[in-house]
């Protein structure tokens, strides 16, 4: 089947930032779905002109991309029948995200792939109401959805190979780098990486080796800095694996293999240190610092993927 028409269930931060991913390609006709119309299209224009003032794409460029998406708030089995491919983007609830395909399956045709963005839930249990599992899998866009290059492409449990590698396909003709995660498992691929780092730093600040601020030092300043040129397995094989081993060997019963969360990390909850939100976690924050720290990681995105320098 050949995709045209995309429909996005779901028009919150998520779903318009991957409606935008998708016009990319001219080939595609996007539809945004919500419940309710938050000047949605207004929120899109307002993203993509962001762009432009970037210089990451030309005023043409995003005006051809917005002529792609259109948003509704009423979904008619016309709208359906004709829809190839539905990303569903509503937040991480379970109930919410089955309801949503059981109803889709009714209107949609029998071969119109079904694809579920989460980060943390599983596409098999998502599909448990779905009757053609074999078009259904999951493809975890990673926030923001409109730069980070990754979309993993989670197999659930009945998910076909062809519909796997047709959704990775997809992704690569809009730019995405997607990867395909063969088993459904909590995490797929990077977060359980994500969260093995984050559980080990937690860890050394707990024990009281390091104090925050010098653990993430450490990692922004050796390591963080190569990986994206040389990731784990490819500097595993440039230094030897049995050098890789030795190491292993020896270091680690000495890590952090705790499958609770840390007790630092329980009492900073309970003292209601959230971070950004409360103003204190494991740094001190106000609104400009909070603003710097955002765009200074939107910078430091689009310098990394379009060698652009922003004041």
């Amino acid at each position: 089947m050949e995709v045209k028409q995309i429909l996005v269930y779901g028009a919150g931060l998520m779903g318009r930032g991957i409606a935008q991913v998708f016009s990319r390609n001219p080939e595609y006709s996007i539809v945004l779905y919500d419940i309710a119309d938050n000047d949605v299209l207004g929120q899109v224009r307002k993203e993509m002109m962001s762009f432009v003032d970037q210089g990451i794409v030309d005023a043409d460029t995003a005006e051809q991309q917005l002529s792609r998406i259109s948003f509704t708030t009423g979904l008619s089995p016309e709208l359906c029948q004709k829809t190839d491919l539905v990303v569903e983007a509503v937040f991480e609830n379970m109930e919410l995200k089955q309801s949503v395909f059981e109803k889709l399956e009714i209107m949609c045709r029998p071969d119109t792939i079904f694809c579920t963005n989460t980060s943390v839930m599983s596409p098999t249990e998502i599909s448990a109401r779905v009757k053609h599992k074999e078009r259904f899998v999951g493809t975890h866009f990673w926030n923001p959805a409109t730069l980070i290059p990754l979309v993993e492409v989670v197999k659930a449990n009945g998910s076909s190979d062809e519909v796997a590698q047709q959704v990775y396909d997809i992704l690569e003709k809009v730019g995405k780098k997607p990867v395909i995660c063969q088993r459904d498992v909590p995490g797929f691929i990077a977060n359980r990486m994500q969260h093995a780092l984050w559980r080990e730093a937690i860890y050394i600040v707990e024990q009281g080796i390091a104090d925050a601020e010098t653990v993430d030092k450490a990692v922004k300043y050796s390591f963080g800095l190569r990986l994206p040129q040389l990731p784990p397995l490819v500097n595993s094989d440039l230094v030897g694996t049995d050098l890789t081993y030795n190491i292993h060997e020896y270091i680690l019963k000495y890590l952090c293999s705790d499958t609770t969360p840390s007790p630092l990390l329980v009492k900073m909850k309970e003292e209601n240190k959230m971070g950004f939100k409360s103003g204190e976690g494991f740094f001190k924050w106000d609104d400009e610092s909070i603003a710097a720290e955002r765009k200074g990681l939107n910078d430091y995105l689009i310098h990394m993927l379009y060698k652009k320098d922003k004041e």
